[in-house]
């Protein structure tokens, strides 16, 4: 939700007949001369957050960091940093357009960073508009081919821009690029599980699970995966380590009513669905 500041303008009308209009025979005395003003004190120049200030603005929620990168972009115009975290607050507070700008912003000071075209791209994915956000990726994996992150991007891009082949590919090249990494085999995985190809889904999340650096995502898209197999109890057990009861057991009565039920052609008919 965008959230704009609101601004309050109070106007005060104070009306009285002056006294010597009402039948008073002398005017009033002159105003008294007023007191000497103190001299007004200039604020402190702007300046840029120290590398402390910048580390601890990451920990903050998207909308004290909007306002950070934010100020720091008033401080520093070409702050190409700056500006990709700015975007990425944007993004979390669906303001998809200053979003937008601020990684143009961005590209404009430096056409060649990796990060401002992946998340130029992640603005455009998070809107559902894949396809423009295939142009954004290629350059990125052009400039960095070692680097996992603009292929697994772009098999999103090209899955919503309905080009299923080649999102495959680009599948498969990132987890090349980085076999172990949870993100990457946890996009292939939800590929397949997007054509009903749980078995294969299954294997994958399990590795993704297993990998360093798995969380939550990797875990209950595993949960998911299981429970829509008949997996319940497995399911369950994953879903208790990251959320809380009453969420679980909304969980559970969905997967067990789906059981009973036509199952989801696809994983976007499970999203929509739950």
């Amino acid at each position: 939700m965008s959230m704009k500041p609101l601004f309050f303008a109070v106007g005060l009308a104070l009306a009285a007949t002056p006294a010597w209009c009402a039948g008073t025979s002398a005017p009033p005395a002159p105003a008294a001369t007023p007191a000497a003003q103190p001299p007004k004190i200039a604020p402190p120049p702007a300046r840029k957050p120290t590398a402390e200030e910048r580390v601890e603005a990451d920990r903050m929620g998207a909308l004290a960091r909007a306002a950070f990168w934010g100020h720091d972009l008033e401080v520093d115009p070409r702050d190409v940093e700056g500006a990709v975290k700015l975007a990425k607050a944007l993004r979390e507070l669906s303001r998809f357009d200053e979003a937008e700008a601020a990684t143009a912003q961005a590209l404009i000071i430096a056409p060649n960073s990796v990060e401002a075209l992946l998340e130029s791209a992640r603005d455009y994915i998070a809107q559902g508009h894949g396809f423009f956000a295939i142009d954004p990726c290629t350059r990125a994996s052009a400039i960095a081919p070692k680097d996992w992150r603009p292929q697994s991007l772009l098999g999103i891009a090209l899955e919503q821009a309905e080009r299923g082949d080649e999102a495959l590919a680009a599948f498969k090249s990132a987890v090349a690029l980085a076999p172990g990494n949870p993100a990457a085999l946890t996009n292939l995985a939800m590929y397949y599980a997007a054509r009903g190809d749980s078995k294969q889904a299954e294997a994958l999340l399990r590795q993704a699970v297993a990998a360093p650096g798995a969380g939550p995502r990797e875990r209950q898209n595993l949960a998911l995966i299981l429970g829509l197999s008949g997996h319940l109890d497995e399911a369950e057990r994953l879903e208790r380590k990251d959320l809380p009861p009453d969420v679980v057991a909304n969980d559970l009565a969905y997967l067990r009513a789906d059981s009973t039920g036509p199952k989801p052609r696809s994983w976007d008919a499970v999203s929509s669905a739950h």
